[in-house]
């Protein structure tokens, strides 16, 4: 079963709690998803470990119940 924007956005909230994010549902099936997070936590990370933080909080769930997501990170 495909994740809702709201599963999303309440993911990354528990594991980076001052993001803001953004999510387009890109191919209108709840299984393709393109998501901007904002967070200061960011600060001093390459990209990768941005990243690496966000699809760390959905662990097993990544390509299995969340198919698929382009994902850009900011720092404010």
């Amino acid at each position: 079963m495909p994740m809702t924007v709201s599963q999303i956005e309440h993911i990354i909230k528990d594991a980076i709690p001052d993001a803001q994010i953004s999510i387009e549902d890109l191919a209108g099936d709840g299984d393709h998803y393109a998501c901007t997070v904002v967070s200061e936590s960011f600060r001093g990370l390459s990209r990768v470990k941005q990243h690496k933080l966000v699809y760390d909080a959905f662990g097993s769930r990544m390509g299995t119940e969340l198919h698929a997501m382009a994902l850009k990170t900011v720092t404010p």
